[in-house]
């Protein structure tokens, strides 16, 4: 059976209630004030059991002007509408902006009941009638039918019943695809059982004994129950109108407004990338950065909208713009909403959300809002493609990319294998699933070959540059997989060479200037000549130029003809390697050596002998027990 839900709409005390009472035996009016007042002021809920065995949800809103975010909060997730107009008034201003509302919302079904036919004369209910169906002309109400009724004689009841049915089966049911998702209308605690909330299921299927995530807040609790239209049920899915019984959640840690998911799946954000539709009975423009009230599932939020391409939005006009709201909202691409102005209180406005969570846009920039025109009306594979390259080296997964394209699971992983197989996705974190655009790979893999290149060029006498300084360097910081994927893949292009700790491009080499080679070679010599007891670093650098000296030693320290002991003793390779036979020989022969012992056996004073048994415990030749070195046996 399909799981459609009807919602109410129309001016104050044109008889909504009163008809869904008297369609269903349901009072919707439960609160005390409502009853005294003999006005709707919450949202009310029934369901009606259709002649074709449909059963329908319904949602009672109220009418009065003051009660419109409550009218939207019930709005949201609705299939078909009953714009309920009374035949002794007509069309009044409620009825115009709870029919605005609808629209915006993207409800696309229903019709009109012509209710209170009881208290008008036959000529009356004419020429009301002729007046609403010039009222709807042009709006998805057009074709509708509209039916008198009255609520206290009964009449015209079977026919409206009969009409709704044959809505109901023209409707295709939307597929419980991607995420459970339920906007919360209601909360409530019930003795023995703990909290309880209530929405109409807008994604998903949810079950007893799932875990959920109360967004945005970021708590989570595991569903103890679930009831349908006040059945008990193992499981609930998009359309139906759920209560959730939660455990180990108390009330005042969840209200109306917030969004029952998964973990995880969704992402809180402050800014949306949005298309918006301005109503052109707007009373005037919408100026950029103006203060607005934005109405998407069951929240209202304060926020301001940003234009990018103008200074106002004139009245009938659309535009692709972002909002800054004032609370962190939970959404996804393509869930719908309502701006009402911030005073006075007018639904002005509404669209569509085209990205959930964007990064702030500078204005004017025409390849920002050609993006955004993409995310609007592009086809699958566009979609994808647009948020990966947005994602940049941050990388998107497949989770992501449910919540930021609203494709169907399924149909998202069969594009994603393509896109993969195809090269224009890669998959540089397997654990994580993480995404990168090809693009974005191709332009860190230049900005890397043009780094080192630099590094190079202000480098000339170093053989490579350090890997972690080139990872720091790209893009202010790559993360360590995807850095190690880039550096895989230009290594496998031959753009790159690897060694050790250090990269370098292909046809770099140190090469020496001939005042270099000679200050070189006299190095060499020194250290050369001193054998076992090298001169300090001072005396070798006495009278020549610290930059220079320093660059050729490390030269020669990566050659392998000097290795630094301590900051200011280096040795000559050969030497330090005759060094370390002799030290080997002893500890084989003797299992161990002290300081007094190496002094001796070299003939060196102890300015030598720390610092090179130091050296060799640093290399893990030697390992230090009291004050005697042995062997490290590996």
């Amino acid at each position: 059976m399909k799981q459609l839900v009807l919602g109410t709409a129309g001016h104050i005390d044109h008889g909504k209630t009163s008809l869904v009472k008297a369609l269903t035996g349901v009072d919707t009016d439960r609160l005390k004030e409502e009853k005294a007042r003999g006005i709707t002021i919450e949202l009310g809920f029934a369901h009606l059991d259709l002649p074709s065995g449909q059963r329908l949800g319904i949602v009672d809103v109220p009418g009065h002007e003051r009660f419109v975010k409550n009218m939207v909060a019930g709005a949201a997730g609705i299939d078909m509408v009953a714009l309920v107009i009374a035949a002794d008034e007509g069309v009044m201003p409620q009825t115009r902006e709870h029919m605005d509302i609808c629209a915006l919302l993207g409800v696309q079904a229903g019709l009109v009941a012509l209710t209170k036919v009881d208290m008008v004369e036959p000529d009356w209910l004419e020429l009301v009638g002729e007046d609403i169906r010039a009222y709807v002309q042009g709006t998805f109400l057009e074709d509708a039918p509209i039916v008198p009724v009255s609520a206290v004689s009964g009449q015209g009841l079977d026919l409206l019943v009969a009409e709704l049915d044959r809505i109901a089966a023209s409707l295709d049911e939307r597929p419980a695809l991607g995420p459970f998702r339920l906007p919360i209308d209601r909360v409530f605690s019930i003795k023995g059982f703990g909290t309880v909330v209530t929405g109409t299921s807008i994604g998903g299927q949810v079950k007893i004994g799932d875990e959920l995530e109360v967004y945005p807040r970021g708590v989570t609790a595991k569903v103890r129950g679930l009831q349908n239209h006040g059945q008990d049920c193992q499981s609930s899915r998009r359309g139906q109108r759920t209560a959730v019984n939660l455990q180990g959640l108390d009330k005042d840690q969840i209200a109306r407004g917030d969004v029952l998911s998964e973990p995880g799946v969704l992402r809180p954000s402050l800014w949306l990338d949005v298309e918006v539709q301005a109503l052109a009975e707007m009373a005037r423009p919408l100026k950029h950065r103006a203060p607005i009230r934005l109405h998407t599932g069951t929240v209202e939020v304060m926020g301001r909208i940003h234009f990018l391409d103008r200074d106002a939005l004139v009245p009938g006009d659309q535009a692709l713009c972002q909002v800054r709201l004032e609370e962190a909202v939970a959404v996804m691409a393509g869930d719908r909403f309502v701006i009402r102005s911030y005073s006075p209180v007018r639904t002005i406005a509404g669209g569509r959300v085209l990205h959930p969570h964007p990064v702030r846009h500078k204005r004017n920039r025409p390849e920002i809002l050609a993006d955004l025109e993409t995310l609007k009306s592009g086809r699958a594979r566009e979609l994808v493609a647009v948020h990966a390259r947005l994602a940049g080296e941050r990388g998107v997964t497949e989770r992501d990319l449910v919540r930021l394209t609203n494709l169907a699971p399924k149909e998202l992983s069969a594009l994603l294998a393509d896109m993969l197989s195809k090269q224009e996705l890669i998959r540089f974190d397997k654990e994580a699933g993480l995404l990168i655009e090809a693009g974005v790979q191709q332009a860190l893999l230049d900005e890397a070959v043009e780094v080192v290149g630099q590094y190079h060029g202000q480098n000339p006498l170093k053989p490579g540059m350090p890997r972690e300084e080139l990872r720091t360097r790209l893009a202010r910081g790559l993360e360590p997989k995807l850095f190690g994927h880039l550096q895989r893949k230009l290594e496998a292009d031959g753009r790159l060479i690897a060694e050790k700790e250090l990269v370098r491009l292909p046809g770099h080499e140190v090469r020496l200037a001939a005042d270099d080679q000679a200050l070189r070679a006299k190095i060499e010599a020194a250290y050369r000549q001193g054998g076992l007891a090298p001169p300090s670093l001072k005396d070798v650098a006495e009278g020549q130029n610290k930059k220079q000296l320093g660059q050729l030693l490390a030269v020669m320290q990566n050659e392998g003809v000097l290795t630094r002991i301590k900051e200011d003793l280096y040795y000559h390779g050969p030497a330090l390697e005759a060094i370390k036979a002799k030290l080997v020989a002893h500890l084989e022969s003797h299992g161990k050596i002290d300081a007094q012992q190496f002094k001796e056996m070299l003939g060196l004073s102890r300015k030598y002998i720390i610092p090179l048994l130091e050296y060799f415990d640093t290399i893990q030749l030697t390992m230090r027990l009291g004050d005697e070195r042995v062997l490290r046996r590996k």
